[in-house]
């Protein structure tokens, strides 16, 4: 009798279980970041000359953040459920969380260096419930046991059987199964798209270290400056050349600035988008992307709101875009929008458009066109530019003539970027199309609209425009959705469209 009880207490103790051991290892890695914090106290008793005392005090500091490391992994477990997702935490204050399966919008695993080399990953529950504050997630877990437990609520919020459920022993995993891929960048195409990604960033990064450490140097140059050139080839004898053919010092100044910014743009999309896949699952998108830092995210279907591509002056010549996704579901705390396609031609992206019900223009799309009118504010801008130029040229000062010639360009470029504000009525959707040099064209179906605001002022109503402005939930991080200055009567009628659309939805 007494073995049955034991049986029967056994089968009901919940299956807790805890981080992976490797959580210890990345602990010591953070510890690098957090050792700023404490570098002005080492300094303090190196200024009061108790020199004695750093070493102690560094190994105190090391050994109290690897206690309170361990006692955070020692305290910290989960339980996974047929439903739900429970997670206690804590040492000295515990935390009890639930987190049923129908309440969570998305399974992120992501992996950095570290956590590759040591076959880990840290998985992230997105809830929806407003905030990345009220997300929770697993630091660090074996990477099968990961997929594992994504395919588990996948296939619960799918309405299907449910697979079994991740446990710490990998043998009883699920088998991951690879959804149907829409699309993928090759290292050809990493680097040509990082040749067009150069960045004037990384000049500054440079100039900057090089002030840095300008005293470590044996010598005193600029990699900028050409006539550091010339002063290095006098150490060869080569002076005398140079400056007779001084335009060589020049474009070797130019190509380092060539040389630095593409590689800058080379090595940043390489470690951003290595190995970058999207695929198609019952309910989402899935990126998956990165060298060092491997994540994986997903976009679901229903919660997109709007599809916004976007290029440069000089790619779009090459027929080069980017397609981001603006999503209920954030994409992180550095930016709201999700970055399905970072670089691909048009005939790529539009698979990828189908997928979420939205479609581009047609080459014959006939756009309508916003009134000249948006040019005021920089022009307004120009005008003072050229009254603060000419009064500081009055006051003596010859900096002020760098205003009245900046000033008639600032407008001419303005009056003629007002050009490219266009907008297009789709039937379902609207499109919005601004930006000179670096163009955008936002997809707006009609039923992603919440609201649609008419504004007009004092300089708008006279002429009969007024402006568009869009309420779209999620948010986007490249810009509001708006139209300006267009015909009242256009844009009553626009604004009627969507609202009963969106009440038809």
């Amino acid at each position: 009798m007494n073995d049955a009880v034991a049986i029967t207490t056994a089968e009901a103790e919940p299956d807790w279980q805890r981080l992976h051991p490797a959580t210890l290892a990345l602990a010591v890695v953070k510890l690098g970041p957090r050792s700023l914090q404490f570098l002005p106290a080492v300094a303090a008793l190196g200024f009061t000359g108790n020199w004695i005392w750093i070493v102690p005090a560094i190994g105190a500091f090391l050994l109290i953040s690897l206690a309170a490391a361990w006692f955070q992994w020692l305290r910290f477990r989960f339980l996974v459920g047929g439903d739900e997702v429970v997670i206690e935490s804590g040492v000295l204050s515990r935390q009890h969380r639930t987190i049923p399966f129908d309440r969570i919008q998305d399974v992120s695993i992501e992996q950095g260096l570290v956590s590759r080399a040591l076959g880990i990953a840290k998985v992230g529950f997105e809830t929806g419930a407003g905030g990345k504050e009220n997300d929770a997630s697993l630091d660090a877990i074996a990477l099968d046991s990961a997929q594992a437990l994504r395919t588990t609520i996948r296939a619960h919020r799918s309405g299907e059987v449910a697979a079994p459920v991740a446990t710490a022993d990998a043998s009883e995993a699920p088998p991951f199964v690879e959804d149907r891929l829409l699309f993928a960048m090759t290292p050809r195409q990493l680097l040509i798209a990082g040749l067009f990604n150069f960045s004037l960033a990384a000049l500054a990064v440079v100039g900057a270290g090089m002030q840095f450490f300008d005293g470590l140097l044996p010598f005193d140059f600029n990699v900028f400056n050409p006539m550091d050139w010339i002063n290095i080839a006098e150490d060869y004898g080569l002076d005398q050349w140079l400056l007779a053919h001084r335009w060589i010092a020049g474009v070797g100044a130019a190509l380092s600035l060539l040389l630095i910014g593409f590689a800058s743009g080379i090595a940043t999309m390489f470690f951003a988008n290595w190995d970058f896949r999207l695929t198609r699952e019952p309910r989402a998108l899935r990126r998956t992307r990165g060298l060092t830092t491997r994540t994986d995210v997903a976009v679901p279907v229903k919660r997109v709101q709007a599809a916004i591509l976007v290029t440069g002056w000089f790619r779009q010549r090459f027929g080069w875009h980017e397609l981001r996704l603006q999503s209920l579901a954030s994409d992180g705390e550095k930016e709201r929008d999700h970055q399905v396609v970072p670089f691909a031609k048009l005939g790529e992206i539009d698979p990828v458009l189908s997928e979420v019900a939205i479609r581009r223009p047609d080459a014959g799309q006939a756009w309508q066109h916003s009134h000249r009118i948006v040019a005021l504010g920089p022009i307004t801008g120009a005008v003072c530019a050229t009254i603060g130029g000419g009064v500081a040229l009055y006051l003596g000062n010859e900096v002020g003539g760098l205003g009245l010639v900046a000033a008639p360009l600032i407008a001419l470029i303005a009056f003629w970027a007002a050009r490219f504000h266009r907008w297009a009525d789709l039937g379902e959707q609207v499109a919005i199309r601004r930006g000179a040099w670096k163009p955008k064209m936002t997809l707006l179906p009609h039923a992603s609209v919440q609201s649609v605001d008419l504004k007009s002022d004092f300089i708008l109503r006279p002429l009969g425009l007024a402006t568009l402005v869009f309420g779209v939930p999620g948010g986007s991080s490249l810009a509001t959705h708006e139209i300006p200055a267009i015909p009242l009567a256009a844009a009553i009628d626009l604004r009627t469209r969507i609202l009963a659309a969106r009440a038809r939805s």
